[in-house]
C-alpha cells in the first residue's frame, strides 16, 4: 500500500519536474505561477525526503529527483529574475543619457566609416588620441554601460559614478569631536578636532580585443556596432564581476570581499572593516545564523539591504525553514522583483564562494551605499588592421575603478574553518 502511494507520488512529482523542466529553457519567458508550482514540488520532495530520514530509511530515488527539482527552480528563479534585471534597467535607463551629451550625427558617420574602411575626416577630430583610439559614439558607449547593469550584480546594484578625470577621491569625517559640561563662568578649553582621511578611486584598465576579416567589412551588411557590443559587454561584464568581488586594486577595482574583516583591505577604510558572522559550519548554514547575520546589520543600515550569494549556496539556503516549519525561501510573487530570503530580496552573484570551509559565502547589505564604482566616462576603440592579416581587431578599451565607499552597511557570513 505505501509502495504504491509513493509511486503514484513518484509519478505526479515526475509529471511536475517534466512540466517545469520544459518551462524552464533559457528561451521560454518564465512566469511567477510556473515558479510557485516549481517550489511546491520542491516543497513535497523534501518533505517527503525529511519523513524519510527521520524514519531511518534514505530512499537515493527521492533525493535524486529533489536535486533535479531544486535544479530546475534554479534555472526558473534565474529567469525570472533576468526579468526582474531587464526591467528595472529599462525603468533605470529610461533617463540614462542625463550624464551624456546628445550624440553628434557628424562624428558617428565618420566614426562608422573609419570603423569600416579606416577613412579618417575631419568630424574624428572629436575624441581623437595621439596613438590612433577614438571615443566611441554616445550612442554606442550608453548601450555597452546598460548592458553591464544587466550582466553584472555588483554594477547593478552599487553606486555608480561617472568622472572626466583620472581618478575620484572622497573624504570622510572620522566624527571625533569632543565635548564638556560647564558652568556660567567656567573656561572653556579647546576640545577635540574631527580628523579628515581622503579615500581615492583610481580606475584600472579593462580591455577587448575582437577581430573581423576586412571583406566582412567591406561586403557584409553587418550592424558594426551591434557587432561590437555583443562581443565586448559580455567579457566586461565577467572581468568587472570578478573585479568587484576579489579585485586587488592593481589595474583593477579592489573588490568587496578584500574589505571583510581579516582581509587584505580590512583596513584601508577609515570606518573599518566590513564586519563578520561566523558560521558553526564549515559546509552549512542554518537559519538562526541567517536571521543573526540580519540583526547584525543596524535598522538605520538595513533599509535597502538585500542577499548576495551564488547559486549553489542559494539551492542551500532554499531548504533551511524557520520555527514554525516555514521555508525561509521564497519565489517571488510579483514582476520584476528578485525572490526573498527571510524577507529580504535575494541577488545571485555568480563569483561569490561557495559556502564552504573559511569562505565568505554570503554578504548582506546595501549594496549601492557600501560600494562605489566609478567610470572614466568614454569607450575608446583602436582599429588595428596590421598586427592580424587579413582581420581588422577592434582594441577596444574601458577604464573603471570601485572599492567600498561605507563598510557601515554591509555585513558578511564566513564559514568556519573545519
Amino acid at each position: 500500500m505505501n509502495m504504491t502511494k509513493n509511486l503514484r507520488g513518484a509519478t505526479a512529482l515526475g509529471r511536475g519536474l517534466i512540466a517545469v523542466r520544459a518551462e524552464a529553457q533559457p528561451k521560454t519567458p518564465a512566469s511567477i505561477a510556473e515558479l510557485a508550482t516549481a517550489f511546491e514540488a520542491f516543497k513535497t520532495a523534501h518533505t517527503q525526503q525529511l519523513d524519510e530520514i527521520k524514519a531511518g530509511k534514505v530512499d537515493v530515488l527521492t533525493t535524486e529527483k529533489l536535486d533535479k527539482i531544486n535544479a530546475s527552480l534554479d534555472e526558473i528563479t534565474a529567469a525570472v529574475d533576468d526579468q526582474a534585471k531587464q526591467i528595472a534597467a529599462v525603468k533605470l535607463n529610461g533617463g540614462a543619457p542625463g550624464d551624456m551629451e546628445p550624440t553628434n550625427p557628424e562624428y558617428v558617420s565618420a566614426f562608422k566609416a573609419h570603423m569600416r574602411k579606416g577613412e579618417i575626416t575631419a568630424a574624428m577630430s572629436v575624441g581623437t588620441a595621439t596613438d590612433g583610439g577614438y571615443l566611441a559614439p554616445i550612442e554606442w558607449d550608453r548601450t555597452i554601460t546598460n548592458k553591464l547593469k544587466q550582466l553584472s550584480p555588483i554594477r547593478a546594484n552599487a553606486q555608480v559614478i561617472s568622472i572626466s578625470g583620472p581618478g575620484f577621491s572622497r573624504v570622510y569625517n572620522d566624527g571625533v569631536i569632543g565635548s564638556g559640561w560647564v558652568g556660567e563662568t567656567a573656561a572653556r578649553p579647546e576640545t577635540a578636532t574631527p580628523g579628515l582621511t581622503t579615500l581615492t578611486f583610481t580606475p584600472g584598465e579593462i580591455y577587448a580585443n575582437p577581430a573581423i576579416t576586412q571583406t566582412a567589412l567591406d561586403d557584409v551588411a553587418i550592424d558594426l556596432e551591434q557587432w561590437l557590443g555583443d562581443e565586448v559587454d559580455g567579457e566586461f561584464a565577467i572581468q568587472e564581476n570578478i573585479a568587484f568581488l576579489s579585485g586587488n586594486g592593481t589595474n583593477k577595482p579592489f573588490g568587496i570581499l578584500t574589505y571583510v574583516t581579516g582581509a587584505a583591505n580590512a583596513a584601508k577604510h577609515p570606518f573599518g572593516a566590513i564586519q563578520l558572522t561566523n558560521a558553526a559550519g564549515a559546509a552549512a548554514v542554518t537559519s538562526d545564523e541567517i536571521v543573526d547575520l540580519i540583526y547584525s546589520l543596524p535598522s538605520e543600515r538595513s533599509g535597502n539591504a538585500k542577499f548576495y550569494l551564488n547559486r549553489s549556496s542559494l539551492g542551500k539556503l532554499r531548504k533551511l525553514k524557520d520555527g514554525q516549519n516555514n521555508y525561509i525561501w521564497q519565489p517571488s510573487f510579483v514582476a520584476g522583483e528578485p525572490s526573498t530570503l527571510a524577507g529580504y530580496p535575494v541577488i545571485e552573484v555568480p563569483g561569490m564562494p561557495n559556502i564552504a570551509a573559511s569562505n565568505v559565502s554570503i554578504l548582506f547589505g546595501d549594496m549601492a551605499a557600501t560600494y562605489l564604482v566609478v567610470d572614466r566616462v568614454g569607450i575608446r576603440v583602436l582599429r588595428d588592421p596590421y598586427t592580424n592579416k587579413s582581420f581588422v581587431h577592434f582594441y577596444t578599451t574601458k577604464r573603471v575603478g570601485g572599492g567600498v565607499q561605507n563598510p557601515e552597511y554591509m555585513r558578511a557570513l564566513k564559514q568556519a574553518a573545519s
